[in-house]
This record gives structure tokens, C-alpha cells and sequence, in this order.
């Protein structure tokens, strides 16, 4: 089970009420003193804070395909009219008095878009908590599609993260980690931008358009296609055009590998002979049996025709023609 880092159990509930404390000695006055900070720091670390955006460093690994679109834009409108409701994640850092993004990336975005200080809760937390925090959130307020998720793994399983921690971010079982990483290693990440986030489109559909890599080129057929779309196509649309456009040009380059033998016929209607073609070659065939005399008429033609053909060809695609 993922561990839940965001709520932490009443202080009555981690642990049973300790005896009543003994009267405070003035020997004991700095240790008073120092469960006063601690317990100050706490209250501090986990209180809502206003900070401005330019104090906040938008690190870590992300966990969204798009983080500039016109969704940024409404949500800065809503910002705009009802103010911030949900808090984002900060963590100390290294640099005084400036903040490292936890969750809450989209947030910033907006808030950056609006102008103003953005409400965060503080938090100090190291980088496997982060990270656990991070995919928490997002599974809770806005699932992450598919696709997301296997390039968030792969990014993670890149920086070294362990399975548990990757497993915990993201609420799945080593088999979930492992059916992401094994789609998300058969695309070029490029198609995956291209197309976007495709929510709603699954393991099987992503399987499907990954296994269609080795039949045809994925990424210029999508960018083929999608040029021929409206801008505000849904990603999800969009990767529904690219299937269907790699998916016909995957079929036609099978039938081309398998071979294909078109019958050569005179004016009359009888054979003169065949063409064959296939994914490597361009085979014309003369039965002598048939055309004995137009055989051997070619036969003795055969290297200067050839030769021709190939130079008018050259000559075609020198003048564009």
C-alpha cells in the first residue's frame, strides 16, 4: 500500500500522552527552550504561507506532458475571479529565503500568469518524499493519463529513484511500473509530445501504436497528419488520427513485403509478362515460351534499356518533373 504523506496522524494517535512533566529547574531552561523552536518549526513547516512566484524554483522531475496550454489560461482566469483555493507544495532550499516546487506546478504557472503571491504550505522534505508527495497529489486531484505516467517513470527509474519510492508516487504495483516502462520504452518521445497527454487513451492503444514502430515511421506520419488537423484537435483525437494514418501506412508496406506480381498483356489481351515487386526488389519477366522472339530481342537490350530508363529518371527528378 502507497504510504499517505500528506495527513499526518494527530500527535495522540502516532504515540500515548506522555506523564505530566515535572517542574522546570532552571538547569533545564535551554531544553525548554529548544522543544519551543522545534515545536515552532513545525508549526511553521506546515502552515500556508503567501511567497512570491519569482521565490519558487520550478525543479524536480515533471509529471505533465503540457504545462503551457490554454488550460493554464482558464485556470488563471478562475484564479482571477475566485482566487487561489488549493495550495501548493514548496520545500526549503539551498539558496535563503527561496523555495523548490514540490507539487503544484500548474498552479504557479497560473499564478505566474496573474500576478500576486501564491499560497504554499512549506514543507521539509527530502527528495524520495518529494517525489512520493508529488505523484500523490496529482493521482488525487487530476489522474495523470497513461502516457504521463509511463514518461514519469521513466524519468524517475533515470534519476535513480528506487522501485518502492516509484511505486509509492504513482499508487501501483511493480507489474503497473513495469507495463508503463515497457510501452514507453517502444516510442520515440517524440511522437508522445506531439500527440500530448491523450487522456483516456489506455495501456492497449499506446501497446498498439508502439507496435507499429518497426512497420512504418511513427513520428513523420504523425507530424504529417497532424499539421492537417485544427490547433484545438483533443490530444486525445490526435492520437486517434496518428493510429489510423500509421495503422493504413504499417498495411500497405506489408502487402509491398509480401510481394506483388502484375500481369504485363498486349493490345490484343495476351501476356507479354510479368512485374514483380516486393520490399526488396523489382523483378520483369519474359516466359520464352510465350515470347520467344521478343525474349531474346530483349535479352540483347536488356543492359542499354536499363541504362536508359535510369538516366531518363535522373533527368525527371533533376527538372522536378
Amino acid at each position: 500500500m502507497a504510504r499517505n504523506i500528506f495527513n499526518q496522524p494527530p500527535k495522540d494517535e502516532k504515540e500515548p500522552a506522555a506523564p505530566s512533566p515535572a517542574p522546570v529547574k532552571s538547569a533545564k531552561l535551554p531544553g525548554s527552550v529548544g522543544g519551543l523552536r522545534d515545536s515552532l518549526r513545525e508549526i511553521t513547516a506546515n502552515s500556508i504561507r503567501d511567497i512570491e512566484p519569482d521565490r519558487i524554483i520550478m525543479d524536480g522531475l515533471r509529471d505533465r506532458l503540457i504545462l503551457e496550454d490554454s488550460s493554464i489560461d482558464d485556470l488563471a482566469e478562475s484564479i482571477r475571479k475566485h482566487g487561489q483555493q488549493v495550495p501548493i507544495m514548496v520545500r526549503p532550499s539551498d539558496q535563503p529565503d527561496r523555495y523548490r516546487i514540490i507539487y503544484g506546478r500548474r498552479r504557479l504557472a497560473a499564478i505566474r500568469k496573474v500576478g500576486g503571491t501564491i499560497k504554499a504550505i512549506v514543507r521539509t522534505l527530502d527528495d524520495d518524499a518529494s517525489l512520493i508527495a508529488q505523484g500523490q497529489e496529482n493521482n488525487l486531484r487530476l489522474d495523470p493519463s497513461f502516457i504521463e505516467k509511463s514518461i514519469f517513470i521513466k524519468e524517475m527509474q533515470e534519476s535513480g529513484y528506487k522501485p518502492g519510492v516509484i511505486q509509492d508516487a504513482l499508487g501501483l504495483t511493480r507489474q503497473g511500473v513495469s507495463n508503463h516502462r515497457v510501452v514507453i520504452e517502444q516510442l520515440p518521445i517524440e511522437l508522445v509530445r506531439l500527440i500530448g497527454p491523450a487522456h483516456g487513451v489506455g495501456r492497449r492503444q499506446w501497446s498498439d501504436l508502439a507496435a507499429l514502430s518497426k512497420k512504418a515511421p511513427l513520428v513523420d506520419i504523425a507530424r504529417e497528419t497532424l499539421t492537417a488537423l485544427p490547433d484545438a484537435t483533443p490530444s486525445a483525437d490526435r492520437f486517434q488520427a496518428v493510429y489510423v494514418a500509421c495503422s493504413r501506412k504499417a498495411r500497405r508496406t506489408a502487402k509491398v513485403t509480401q510481394g506483388q506480381t502484375t500481369v504485363v498483356k498486349d493490345k490484343s489481351g495476351r501476356p507479354v509478362g510479368t512485374v514483380s515487386v516486393d520490399g526488396k526488389s523489382i523483378a520483369i519477366k519474359i516466359t520464352r515460351k510465350e515470347n520467344p522472339e521478343f525474349g531474346q530481342w530483349l535479352e540483347e537490350r536488356a543492359e542499354t534499356t536499363l541504362r536508359r530508363l535510369f538516366e531518363q529518371w535522373q533527368n525527371e527528378s533533376d527538372s522536378g518533373a
